[in-house]
């Protein structure tokens, strides 16, 4: 679809800003959960995304899914996909329930740089200079985070190679993104229902137990599609270059609800790695700004 300039561009721009605002502003909408097992709300997310999206698409992509649930292959593949999206889904709650926010947002800061690295591993895609250093101060930037951690900080790290390998995979698949995110949360809702059974059975759930709490169950729902419809909108009206910039909005709010609102530490130690993800993604974006060559935005996410 040609990207134009004038109402479609300011359109496809409030959309990009309504899809990463949102992803960045998760957090908020996660933390109230506190002890509620992070379990029982990804299957909660899983289920109620799986009944907004049957909604959504019944009357306009069924001949689509048919074709899909027919492609042994591609089943296969998205079985493959729908455990990492289920994986990524589980940690980032985790991450904000437990109070690690600022690790959430490094994950995230780390996502597109990790995407190159397994692009150039399983695609073949070459890495100039510039981008290789890139790669390599982020890799400084999680290696001192680490270190002053006190331990491998496993819940970026799992975030940002979950959510990349993630899109790697679904390269693979010829699938619209709500289609397949549709048969991803298909797949994932018999072991979603059996986690919701276990606990119910252990009286460890909290659906049901103030209204409150169940309504946030059930918004889990939209909170998951609505921004993937913006996002899905958003690409069809922007150039790729200004989708590349502007996905760095969602680990940029979420490191600040993460320090601001939720009182996480965010010392000198932590700024220095940042300082060194952020230089990393700035010489990343102006080698693709010099060279004049975009990466495909993000199949789904967070």
């Amino acid at each position: 679809m040609r990207r134009s300039h004038g109402r479609p561009a300011l359109t496809g721009f409030v959309y990009a800003l309504l899809a990463y605002a949102s992803w960045g502003l998760l957090p908020l909408y996660w933390k109230p959960f506190g002890m509620v097992s992070p379990l029982e709300v990804v299957s909660h997310r899983v289920i109620w995304s799986l009944l907004l999206l049957v909604a959504l698409l019944i009357f306009g992509q069924l001949e689509e899914t048919r074709s899909v649930l027919r492609n042994g292959k591609r089943l296969s593949v998205l079985f493959v996909t729908a455990s990492l999206l289920g994986v990524n889904w589980a940690l980032f709650i985790y991450g904000v329930v437990s109070g690690q926010v600022v690790q959430t947002s490094l994950g995230y800061f780390l996502n597109p740089l990790v995407s190159i690295f397994l692009a150039f591993l399983f695609l073949r895609e070459r890495l100039n200079l510039v981008q290789t250093l890139a790669v390599f101060l982020a890799a400084c930037g999680v290696a001192h985070f680490g270190w002053y951690l006190g331990q491998l900080p496993w819940i970026a790290l799992s975030l940002a190679f979950s959510f990349g390998l993630y899109g790697l995979l679904r390269k693979i698949v010829v699938i619209t993104p709500l289609v397949g995110l549709l048969i991803e949360t298909a797949l994932m809702t018999p072991p979603a229902l059996a986690i919701i059974w276990s606990l119910s059975s252990q009286d460890r759930v909290g659906f049901g137990t103030s209204a409150h709490l169940t309504l946030l169950f059930v918004g889990a729902g939209v909170v998951t599609t609505l921004p993937l419809l913006w996002f899905t909108s958003a690409t069809k009206l922007l150039r790729l270059s200004t989708m590349a910039f502007l996905q760095y909005l969602a680990p940029t709010l979420q490191l600040l609800v993460g320090v601001i609102v939720f009182k996480e530490p965010f010392t000198s130690r932590e700024a220095i790695s940042f300082a060194l993800i952020w230089t990393a993604i700035a010489i990343y974006l102006s080698s693709l700004v010099r060279s004049h060559r975009y990466p495909e935005p993000t199949a789904d996410a967070d």
